[in-house]
Formats: structure tokens, sequence, C-alpha cells
């Protein structure tokens, strides 16, 4: 699994936003998978700690069964971005399926609180060329250069640190999740991530 996604594979697909000019000392925290109950809200709170405005990734279902985490995402003032109802996947699924899945969840986002999303993620990162074609009429399509890998059980809590740092340079999109499978990498990972950075004289933002 990739830490960090080579320049060479980001050209392969130009429809996409894998990074951003690294003109200056800006890195771009992503959230995908929530919200839940269990790690979202003390996400947020990492976040508010360090004055500092992410982007999240959300499913729709998760935002049914969870709404009150998701307002408390508006409220904190952090942007939000279409992750489908289902997490589902794109190669697996028809065109016309994916697309209704993305719809339903922009209108949960919406019911729920929030403003039409204009950024996409597919979970996974799988979708089809039909599929973004078609997204790409109404989302900014955003992928990432720097997955944390925080899912991987596998994978050591210091290890993922190391990696994630590592990886990490100006400009850069990455990926977190707050989710159950991550819950014990992230929560030893994302403070120490963020004050590595801001001792190295960076800042975080959220997608501009």
């Amino acid at each position: 699994m990739f830490h960090k996604i080579p320049i060479w594979f980001q050209r392969l697909f130009p429809g996409f936003t894998w990074q951003f000019p690294s003109n200056e000392k800006v890195i771009y925290l992503t959230f995908d998978d929530g919200p839940i109950p269990e790690v979202t809200p003390w996400v947020v709170e990492v976040l508010n700690e360090y004055k500092i405005k992410a982007t999240f990734f959300v499913v729709g279902e998760n935002i049914k069964r969870n709404p009150n985490e998701f307002i408390d995402l508006i409220k904190a003032g952090h942007t939000i971005g279409n992750h489908t109802y289902h997490h589902v996947k794109g190669w697996s699924t028809s065109t016309k399926t994916y697309l209704h899945d993305v719809e339903n969840c922009s209108q949960v986002i919406i019911d729920s609180g929030g403003e039409m999303p204009i950024y996409f993620r597919p979970p996974h990162g799988r979708i089809k060329l039909s599929q973004a074609n078609l997204l790409k009429e109404n989302y900014k399509l955003i992928m990432w250069n720097v997955l944390s890998v925080d899912y991987d059980k596998s994978l050591s809590k210091e290890k993922c640190l190391i990696n994630t740092i590592e990886a990490t340079s100006s400009g850069a999109i990455v990926v977190f999740h707050d989710s159950l499978k991550a819950e014990k990498n992230l929560k030893y990972v994302l403070p120490k991530f963020i004050k590595h950075f801001i001792n190295e004289g960076y800042s975080f933002k959220a997608l501009p």
C-alpha cells in the first residue's frame, strides 16, 4: 500500500485533484467515512485545539444514523465533501446506481443542515471513468497524495506516524479516517502529526 502517491500515477488521472501547488507550507487534512460518535467528536476536538479547519468526506447513511455528530461538524466550520451514501465501490457498481448513491448522499447532507457539497471523493479511490466524467459536471473530484493507512490494524501506530510524516510535504492532501477500524492508529497519530508540522512552520487548511 502506497503512503505517498507518485506523480506518475497521479498523471494517469488528470481529471482528479491529488495535491495542490507547494509554494507555501500548507497541508490539507481530510477525513473519510464518518461521522460516527465514537471517533468524529474526538477529531473535532483535536482540530479545535489547534484551530484547524479540515474537510470531512461523509457517508450518507452515517449522517442518517448520527445527525448530531454531523451538525457538530457544520457548527465547527469544517468543509463537507460527498463520499457516497452507502460507501460503494465504483468499479463493481453500475454508473446509474453509483450516481444515484452520490446524489442521495448530497441530499441527506442538505436535509441534515449542510450545503450542497462541491467536493466528491470515491470510496477506496475506486471509480470508473464513466462515473467520473459525469460527476465532474457537478463536483470537484478529490483524491489524495498521502494515505495514512490508519485503518490497517497490522500497521503499528508508531510506523503509521513515521510513514505519514515522511510522505507529507507542502501542498499535500492527507487522508485519515474517522472510523472504528482506524480509531487506534488515528488517536495516536493525528495529534503527533499536527504537532510535528506546526513545529516545522506549516499551517493546515480545509480544501480551497
